[in-house]
């Protein structure tokens, strides 16, 4: 069965030149959209028809278009990614609109991804995070010493689940208070559960959380947009373990 054709359908869009503009929303209205294209294809195809009237293109980041780097983050009719559940933006279909709807596409909303451009973000905050305590630097030996660790197969699968986060920040972008809780929390878990990541797993815990703060993300709460919302369906018990791991960190002090 084929896909429908949209005939009509008004993309309401935020433009922003830079993190210091006040932006402003504008609506455009495109034709003819096949309910099998992507969301991106769609956005591609409307770039090509401002850049014909010779009007800026709509700025927006995308890399992978197979879920898996987490770049292509929108805010689409009021929810991170759109509406389809346990998906990146690139992974979402036009078959879920309707014919001559308005959709709505904004940037991440928070303080601590200030906007490029447009749709686009900046998510270097993620990445600080990371290098105070996202990595293992205790000599672990080669591959086959690794190897040859036991280790639980809970505790691999746990492991393996948290390490699926891309770090996207659809929570960051779900969350009222802006909370990088369960993005922080899946990177805690995903070494802390393994032996090579143990050694640093207290220090690791009071880095993040501090350098989290220290860039200005909101703490949790608790309402659990953010599980909701994760295309990897990263569990929010991730986020009670980094708890557990940084108040044992300060009490240890």
């Amino acid at each position: 069965m084929a896909d429908k054709i949209l005939k009509k359908l008004n993309i309401k869009v935020w433009r922003q030149n830079n993190a210091a503009d006040k932006g402003r929303f504008e609506t455009y209205t495109i034709d003819n959209i096949s309910g099998g294209s992507s969301f991106l294809e769609m956005l591609d195809i409307l770039n090509n028809k401002l850049i014909l009237e010779d009007k800026d293109p709509i700025a927006f980041d995308h890399d992978c278009r197979e879920g898996i780097c987490g770049t292509c983050s929108l805010f689409i009719n009021g929810r991170a990614h759109g509406p389809d559940e346990d998906i990146t933006t690139c992974q979402l279909h036009m078959r879920k609109f309707k014919e001559g709807e308005t959709i709505t596409i904004e940037p991440w909303r928070a303080a601590s991804f200030p906007v490029i451009k447009d749709l686009v973000v900046d998510r270097t905050a993620f990445e600080k995070i990371l290098q105070a305590g996202g990595f293992i630097s205790v000599r672990t030996g080669g591959v086959p010493d690794a190897n040859s660790i036991p280790i639980p197969y809970e505790d691999v699968e746990e492991s393996m689940d948290a390490a699926s986060c891309i770090g996207c920040g659809a929570c960051v972008a779900a969350c009222k208070n802006s909370s990088a809780m369960l993005f922080v929390a899946a990177k805690v878990s995903h070494l802390g559960k393994l032996p090579q990541g143990r050694v640093e797993a207290k220090q690791r815990a009071r880095s993040m959380v501090s350098k989290m703060d220290e860039l200005g993300f909101g703490g949790c709460t608790n309402t659990r947009a953010c599980e909701v919302e994760c295309p990897k369906n990263i569990s929010i018990t991730h986020i009670a373990r980094l708890n557990r791991e940084y108040l044992t960190a300060r009490l240890s002090e």
